[in-house]
């Protein structure tokens, strides 16, 4: 393990349900913050579909005591509904956000323009100052529409410069893609810290389904593997959580700066892939 502990995050989405967000408030939250992780993130969907459910999970962690980073994009909402949004969430002591482009929710159509996160970026800044910690996306595996590898490290650089703080990863299983990237984005002048994004292994069907999606690869032994225990749930879970927590030790051991579970609302696999990092 490294000699300075390393930052860790947890991502949650909010909770459809009041007994959905009671849980995670309740019981779920206290389990991973008894990690210690830096901060906790909350996404935020298509299009702004779940700003209040985000801003409301976001107050809650906060007035708790818990740091909270909610996500943040334009979506459908036009420049004041999101200044004011900044406004109420730097009334609430919130110093963190994750800024993100997007995505528009099915049906959309041309009703609304996507803002790039850079543009979201300066947007912040020039509302805020430097008030907000600005952490972007990053995508080892490029973004499933870049035009190019080296357009898409272009696009992170222009985040950064735009005034991000920092980048959280796409999740990934590949190791060398993550190394390979943070590679090149040194090589083009970004030095900036790159937190790896992790997914545990929870439901398989819909992890590879999800990954296909987002142009995120499972290499093929680890599908092969999974695809090799059968409806043997107790196997796949415990294989899930030993390719995880290599996965996690490898970033480690080689210099990543931290890392940032997709926790998918739920307090194992992550607790368990957490432990046996020794942190």
């Amino acid at each position: 393990m490294p000699a300075t502990k390393p930052r860790i995050s947890f991502e949650y989405f909010p909770p459809k349900t009041e007994a959905g967000k009671e849980k995670l408030l309740n019981v779920t939250t206290p389990a991973l913050n008894a990690l210690g992780p830096e901060f906790f993130s909350v996404t935020y969907g298509a299009g702004g579909s779940t700003r209040d459910s985000t801003a409301g999970v976001v107050s809650s962690l906060q007035s708790s005591g818990i740091e909270a980073a909610p996500h943040l994009s334009f979506g459908g909402d036009d420049e004041a509904a999101i200044g004011q949004l900044l406004e109420d969430y730097k009334a609430q002591g919130i110093s963190r956000l994750v800024a993100l482009r997007g995505d528009m929710p099915s049906g959309m159509g041309g009703m609304a323009q996507l803002v790039y996160a850079n543009e979201l970026v300066e947007f912040v800044r020039e509302r805020t100052g430097d008030h907000f910690q600005i952490e972007v996306a990053a995508y080892p595996e490029i973004h499933p529409q870049a035009e190019s590898y080296q357009k898409d490290i272009e696009f992170l650089k222009g985040k950064f410069a735009a005034g991000a703080d920092s980048a959280i990863t796409q999740y990934f299983f590949n190791v060398d893609s993550y190394f390979y990237f943070l590679d090149q984005c040194i090589s083009m002048g970004i030095t900036q810290p790159i937190y790896a994004g992790i997914m545990p292994i929870i439901n398989f069907a819909n992890l590879a389904r999800f990954s296909r999606n987002c142009g995120a690869d499972i290499p093929r032994w680890i599908s092969q593997r999974i695809e090799g225990y059968g409806d043997d749930q107790e196997s796949i879970r415990k294989f899930g959580v030993e390719v995880v927590s290599q996965l996690c030790q490898t970033l480690l051991e080689n210099g990543a700066p931290g890392i940032h579970f997709y926790t998918m609302n739920q307090v194992e696999p992550t607790r368990e892939i957490y432990n046996n990092l020794g942190l």
